[in-house]
């Protein structure tokens, strides 16, 4: 299995691409564009496009730096870039998204989200509260259902946890743990590295899918006798792991509560959406097989540790990279 798919050993390949428009004098701006990198030197084949009356001051310098391909330039345009049209080139051959975020001098700024289906962006003369906390929402949303390792962790609990009332207890558990550490890590209470966080994070699915299998074999864990103690614990590195996502796309200063806040109701909502989805297709497999074969629950739960313990050796291997 760890030949079969190797693109899989990352969990998160959606990562969106980042273009921070900076005024810095009147009707000129610093541009800082980033795009995912594909390796040491290939990167996603997106390209900013303004309009023509655009002018370029300084020519751009580019490089290559961690996991991302940075560009810097500065433009400029009279009278402002109100009524301009930003287009991303590319982006709707490819299943990322694009964060935009301008910064006025008189200290207003704009956020917005450019997609596969909406490549364009019109500057909009005054932003709104509501476009920020829409655009965390969906970043929220996608960057749960997005990450592999965050769900399969979900998913390891679902089979351990039995009853209504525990289920619940280590749902609540969870989400009250990553929300407290996403918010001190992106407020800047909290710095932790971002490559042992993964890792712990990998080991949080192997623990847990080892723990279901002890339970199957009469020999039941922490994991099942107190799931939210185990759900809040790894919750807490989980949350680290949202806040380095999150830290990547930036926070509107003007509106940085605002922001964080629905970016975590995102991670929520995507959340529930991702277990309602898992307990609807368990009940729909009950229905058609009341009575499931012994060796049914061994396919999710090996499948679940082996892919955590690939991504695990593979995180730790990049510590000396």
């Amino acid at each position: 299995m760890l030949g079969l798919l190797p693109t899989l050993g990352s969990a998160h390949e959606m990562r969106p691409g980042y273009l921070e428009i900076r005024e810095t004098e009147t009707d000129t701006y610093d541009i800082l564009w980033k795009v995912p990198a594909l390796g040491d030197n290939m990167r996603l084949g997106l390209y900013v496009r303004f309009d023509d009356d655009v002018k370029t001051v300084t020519e751009s310098v580019a490089g290559f730096t961690g996991n991302a391909y940075l560009r810097r330039m500065q433009i400029q345009r009279d009278g402002g870039l109100t009524g301009t049209t930003i287009t991303i080139d590319g982006l709707d051959t490819t299943f990322t998204d694009v964060l935009l975020r301008l910064e006025r001098l008189d200290g207003t700024q704009i956020t917005h989200r450019l997609t596969p289906a909406a490549t364009s962006y019109v500057v909009a003369a005054e932003p709104g509260q509501w476009q920020v906390a829409w655009t965390y929402l969906v970043l929220g949303v996608d960057h749960i259902l997005s990450g592999v390792d965050h769900l399969l962790f979900v998913l390891a609990l679902l089979m351990v946890v039995v009853g209504w009332r525990k289920l619940i207890g280590t749902v609540t558990a969870f989400t009250v743990a990553h929300s407290i550490t996403l918010a001190l890590a992106a407020l800047g209470f909290v710095s932790v590295p971002g490559a042992p966080v993964e890792a712990i994070i990998a080991l949080s699915i192997v623990f847990v899918a080892a723990e279901i299998i002890r339970g199957r074999q009469g020999n039941p864990g922490l994991t099942a006798r107190l799931p939210w103690i185990v759900a809040f614990t790894f919750g807490l590195l989980h949350g680290f792991g949202f806040a380095g996502a999150l830290s990547n796309i930036g926070l509107p200063q003007s509106a940085i509560p605002l922001a964080l806040f629905t970016f975590n109701v995102g991670v929520e909502l995507g959340q529930l959406l991702f277990i309602t989805a898992v307990l609807a297709i368990y009940a729909m497999a009950r229905r058609i097989q009341p009575i499931p074969p012994k060796w049914a629950w061994r396919v999710p739960t090996y499948a679940i540790g082996g892919m955590a313990a690939y991504w695990m050796i593979e995180r730790v291997a990049g510590f000396w990279a």
